[in-house]
């Protein structure tokens, strides 16, 4: 639940914390590229939910100038804020699409966001004065580090700061913190697997990105914690091998929770494991489950679902 100052905050462009005016030139190292942003972008474009949702929550409605292939609703408290920025497509939108809008930057919740089939490469956007920022967890070129919340942050702090509103990031981090240190790891030492998409070979959170960093802080044992990544392909004679106690379904328009349920319970294999015939599930909708402002949230609401569980 927002907390109501902030929810005033991002409504009213009010800040509760004071801010420290950027010093542009901004230069910034962004997944392998060196960035320079010469001003407060004015018209931003994001692609993918998890980049949307933060702009959104930092109050820059005013200026996005578009938005494109969503994962799925946005969260009520900042649905009425996008009401009027233009949806550019459902899916990957075009170079050409996104250069329509005239932005000066564009936000890529993934890497791949930025090809010739898509957006457009990087350095031909910055050729063309657009600054092109990849989310860091999603960077591909450069290699990761294991996923923090406070990389999490550190995001956030650098998109108030590329936008210049150091002062509104500040108190999204306070409150998310805040929200975090709520939460109590689960002490049964319980096993998890978390399962994004996939029927005949599942797609599974292993052990580096969001998932991986949301079972930890619920206290679950991720059962691919090994896999040096942040999703895999798995068999399900190895998650039927490891049995584990609870199962962390990813829910989206093009597989549903309900229908990993079923999958689950009529697979021939699976429907033996403890956990689906316990009815042992938590869910998490797919734009949560991808690193972003939605996993504090995601963690406080799985914590409570994990508390409902009985073993």
């Amino acid at each position: 639940m927002r907390h109501p100052w902030l929810v005033f905050a991002i409504a009213t462009g009010l800040s509760a914390t004071p801010a420290a005016a950027t010093d542009y030139p901004l230069v910034l190292d962004n997944c392998g590229m060196s960035l320079r942003v010469e001003a407060p972008p004015q018209r931003a474009v994001a692609i993918k939910s998890s980049a949307a949702e933060l702009l959104l929550t930092l109050g820059l409605a005013d200026r996005m100038v578009g938005m494109a292939f969503l994962d799925g609703p946005l969260p009520q408290e900042v649905s009425t804020e996008a009401a009027d920025i233009a949806v550019l497509s459902d899916k990957l939108p075009s170079q050409e699409v996104v250069l329509e809008t005239e932005p000066d930057f564009i936000y890529g919740g993934w890497e791949s966001n930025f090809s010739g089939e898509g957006a457009g490469e990087r350095p031909m956007l910055d050729q063309l004065g657009v600054v092109a920022y990849v989310a860091p967890a999603a960077c591909r070129s450069v290699k990761p580090v294991k996923l923090s919340f406070d990389q999490l942050f550190e995001e956030i702090a650098e998109m108030g700061a590329i936008f210049d509103v150091e002062g509104r990031a500040a108190d999204v981090i306070g409150e998310q913190k805040a929200l975090l240190d709520s939460v109590a790891a689960d002490v049964r030492g319980l096993s998890a697997l978390w399962y994004s998409s996939g029927t005949k070979t599942p797609y599974v959170g292993a052990g580096s990105n969001a998932p991986a960093m949301i079972m930890e802080a619920l206290g679950l044992e991720n059962i691919f914690a090994s896999v040096d990544e942040g999703w895999t392909q798995a068999s399900w004679e190895a998650i039927v091998d490891a049995n584990p106690d609870v199962i962390v379904l990813v829910g989206s328009a093009w597989n549903s929770a309900e229908a990993k349920k079923q999958l689950l319970a009529e697979n021939p294999i699976t429907s033996k494991l403890d956990a689906v015939i316990n009815g042992r599930y938590l869910v998490v909708p797919f734009p949560a489950s991808e690193a972003g402002v939605r996993n504090v949230p995601a963690v406080v609401d799985l914590a409570g679902q994990l508390a409902e569980l009985s073993f």
